[in-house]
């Protein structure tokens, strides 16, 4: 939902590590893996019930999601990077409810279902929408820079972060702000659908 707003912000921040970064001959490819891989510890991490550190790998891997699109940008977007970026933040995304649906089965497995699908539905959204709008030449006005046509809605990268967040910092907590998020998520897919149903309505 604030994700617009807050671009400049965060390209503001990002260049001068991206251009320290592309200087020393990282690529953005490698940045997106290492990013991944940090989001595979903090899946071990939720597992473990260690969410202080969980937290910690999650940040890292969100900083390394926009440091990647800093470097593309300073050397070229390319598809291939498109497809990692988009392809392994979906299942960054889920793994952290399944990590919490595994520290604690009977306290937050049912929720976790709950959100994993609720993902589901702003995924499946997303990229349903960015394929025909590709076939159709579209371009997103508030996200020119993207490697596809980003779709925004209730709930985008920073609500997610904040969600992710919260969720580390109260465990406890976990069941009913999996069924928020869900609900929220759950908007946000209906309304992707409503805009594809009028943005795809004529041939």
């Amino acid at each position: 939902m604030i994700d617009a707003a807050l671009l400049p912000l965060q390209r503001a921040l990002l260049a001068p590590p991206a251009e320290w970064l592309s200087a020393r001959g990282l690529r953005a490819d490698q940045v997106t893996l290492v990013g991944f891989a940090l989001g595979i510890g903090a899946f071990g991490a939720l597992w473990a019930g260690a969410y202080s550190a969980a937290l910690a790998l999650i940040a890292l891997n969100r900083i390394c999601d926009g440091l990647d699109g800093a470097i593309a940008r300073l050397n070229g977007p390319t598809d291939r990077g498109a497809f990692l970026d988009i392809a392994l933040d979906f299942l960054f995304y889920a793994l952290v409810p399944l990590g919490f649906a595994l520290a604690d089965p009977g306290r937050n497995a049912l929720a976790a279902a709950v959100l994993i699908t609720a993902f589901v539905g702003t995924g499946s959204s997303f990229l349903a929408f960015a394929s025909i709008a590709a076939k159709r030449g579209m371009q997103a006005a508030a996200y020119p820079a993207k490697g596809l046509h980003y779709l925004g809605g209730l709930t985008e990268g920073a609500e997610t972060i904040a969600f992710f967040a919260a969720i580390c910092l109260w465990p406890a907590a976990f069941p009913a702000l999996a069924l928020i998020f869900a609900a929220a998520c759950g908007v946000t897919t209906l309304t992707r659908w409503l805009m594809g149903w009028r943005a795809f309505a004529t041939e």
